[in-house]
């Protein structure tokens, strides 16, 4: 059971499609529940919402989320990241080809989904990798991490 659970909030009114795109890519995924906004006679903050996602739960490989389209109020920024810890470069390989929507946001293993979201695509094991100057610097030189070539650093 989760304590913390994060709350998406898409400025697009898109959330539909960007949920139903992230149950595709991550395995073990669920979407939970959905309600849709009210008539929108009901509050002035209804209006043109007719349609769209009031509340959602849904799983993500087994991490609960929550989304809701509220409007171009608050947008997602990089100050906010969903890390994917990976078994191998296999892996890696799988969610940069799934995530990566925005080249020049890429960098160190960051990228940009097409919703807006940042992901930090990594292995496991990036502690270990990481631990001297050259393996420092390699990776500072990466956008899609390079286990091998981490490796090769030490």
């Amino acid at each position: 059971m989760n304590k913390i659970v994060p709350s998406l909030w898409f400025a697009d009114n898109n959330c539909e499609e960007a949920i139903h795109y992230y149950l595709d890519v991550f395995p073990n995924s669920t979407l939970d529940d959905v309600k849709y906004y009210p008539d929108e006679k009901l509050d002035e903050h209804f209006e043109g919402m007719t349609g769209k996602i009031l509340t959602a739960v849904f799983h993500l490989n087994g991490q609960k989320f929550m989304a809701l389209d509220g409007g171009p109020y608050f947008r997602f920024n990089e100050a906010i990241s969903f890390t994917i810890e990976c078994a191998d470069q296999d892996e890696i390989n799988y969610y940069w080809e799934k995530l990566s929507h925005v080249p020049e946001a890429e960098q160190c293993g960051w990228v940009k989904d097409k919703f807006g979201m940042s992901w930090q695509i990594v292995p496991e094991n990036m502690g270990e990798l990481v631990q001297t100057p050259a393996q420092v610097q390699a990776m500072m030189k990466m956008k899609k991490i390079n286990i091998a070539e981490l490796e090769a650093a030490r």
